[in-house]
């Protein structure tokens, strides 16, 4: 064999083996989330927590592709991804550098955010209620995200140190048990949680539900204020800044709590107190299914089903990456749904709070985002994103049959958004 033929066949060689490396090895693993591609958008973000809790690298492509997720390979990763039924895909480094750098561009509104470590998470739920109770509760177990339920107990005690993130239930915290006293007063489910609210409460030391729901309240806020993410949905959005706001002042009539609530108790309210709400007018009636003004659902009757959306806001990116992150998703129009709380009256949200989701045509706010003290909120109105006008005693949603529902996606951008490197919100 003659040197030439030597020379040229070790060049191949080495072209094919350069050519192997490149198209066998891949660094990266990317989960897009666009609208054609993702088979199951809320099992993606379970794939993405759980490669965060094993100690490996990701980045949230924020505005790429409906807000993709680049993980780092291994083949654990890439087996989860395939029994879990997320749609993945392995790029090599240099194609990962590419899509970094079109993200990177001035000109797109785009940013890829470092996820640094999974949130430690605890769901504020009575220990007796069903998974189905909660569309959070749900969606977390469907994606498969450990979580914590922690109740009343567990908070007065302290509790909420151990954890980075709460959602709270659709709770009372003005002890009025949910208002259904018009309509359930002699339902034996109603009966028996009133007497459990004030077996829990006197066991804890109080002579009132009201007043140690408010207590459980206080001790929540000061989770925010030391730096918590807090996400509530439906009542335990409005109920919560009632609570807060009625510090001090008996609200409630004598079906609820054994004596008359205080007279002329609305000139009382302390809207300085709260987190989202301002100037809402108490609802008095003990038998009608309202809080107060806060809340729209009595106020949307020109909003028909067919027609009930809410847009979602844009955001810059790279200078509000945080309601970029929560506002991530795969289209920008939402189906509506209702709850006890179905959405929030515009002229009731502070001035300081981000509507990140919202009706024009009725000036109402669905989905709200604010800060207090070192920490965070979002209000979501409406009790589950697949189920439009949810009853008592309706079946539980089987999430299986809405792998991609953008209503739920919102609810795990939230639940991912506390393990993203931060960066000063400019908004």
């Amino acid at each position: 064999m003659s040197f030439r033929y030597k020379y040229i066949l070790k060049k191949i060689l080495i072209f094919v083996t350069l050519l192997f490396t490149t198209f066998s090895y891949a660094s990266f693993i990317l989960i897009p989330m666009d609208d054609v591609t993702q088979t199951n958008h809320l099992k993606a973000y379970g794939i993405t927590f759980w490669s965060l809790e094993r100690g490996n690298k990701a980045q949230w492509l924020l505005n790429y592709e409906g807000g993709s997720f680049l993980l780092e390979d291994n083949e654990a990763t890439r087996n989860e991804c395939k029994i879990r039924g997320v749609t993945f895909q392995i790029i090599s480094d240099t194609q990962a550098a590419s899509i970094l750098e079109e993200i990177s561009s001035p000109s797109k509104n785009m940013e890829a955010v470092i996820l640094e470590k999974a949130p430690k998470i605890a769901v504020y739920s009575p220990k007796d209620k069903m998974p189905w109770d909660d569309a959070v509760t749900m969606v977390l177990t469907y994606a498969e995200i450990p979580f914590d339920v922690v109740y009343d107990e567990e908070v007065l005690n302290e509790k909420l140190l151990l954890y980075e993130w709460l959602h709270l239930h659709h709770e009372d915290f003005t002890g009025q048990f949910g208002k259904f006293y018009g309509s359930y007063k002699t339902a034996p489910w109603y009966i028996e949680q009133k007497k459990s609210a004030e077996n829990l409460a006197s066991r804890l030391g109080y002579s009132k539900v009201s007043e140690q729901k408010l207590a459980v309240a206080l001790k929540i806020r000061d989770f925010v204020i030391g730096g918590g993410f807090m996400f509530a949905m439906c009542s335990a959005t409005d109920s919560f800044d009632i609570a807060l706001s009625a510090e001090g002042v008996d609200i409630c009539e004598t079906m609820f709590d054994g004596d008359p609530s205080e007279i002329d108790y609305q000139n009382k309210i302390d809207y300085n107190k709260t987190l989202a709400f301002k100037d809402f007018t108490l609802i008095r009636n003990p038998i009608e299914y309202e809080f107060s003004s806060i809340d729209m659902t009595r106020k949307r009757q020109n909003i028909k089903r067919t027609a009930d959306y809410f847009s979602l806001k844009e955001y810059s990116a790279k200078w509000d990456p945080i309601p970029t992150m929560l506002c991530q998703n795969h289209t920008q129009l939402v189906k509506g749904f209702m709850g006890q709380t179905t959405s929030f009256d515009r002229d009731a949200v502070k001035s300081n709070v981000l509507v990140m989701g919202e009706i024009k045509l009725n000036r109402e706010a669905r989905y709200i985002h604010g800060v207090k003290g070192k920490g965070m909120f979002t209000f979501y109105g409406g009790h589950d994103p697949e189920d439009y006008q949810h009853r008592v005693g309706d079946p539980k949603t089987e999430l299986d049959l809405h792998p991609n529902s953008p209503g739920y996606r919102l609810i795990l951008n939230n639940v991912l958004f506390p393990a993203a490197k931060k960066k000063k919100q400019k908004t």
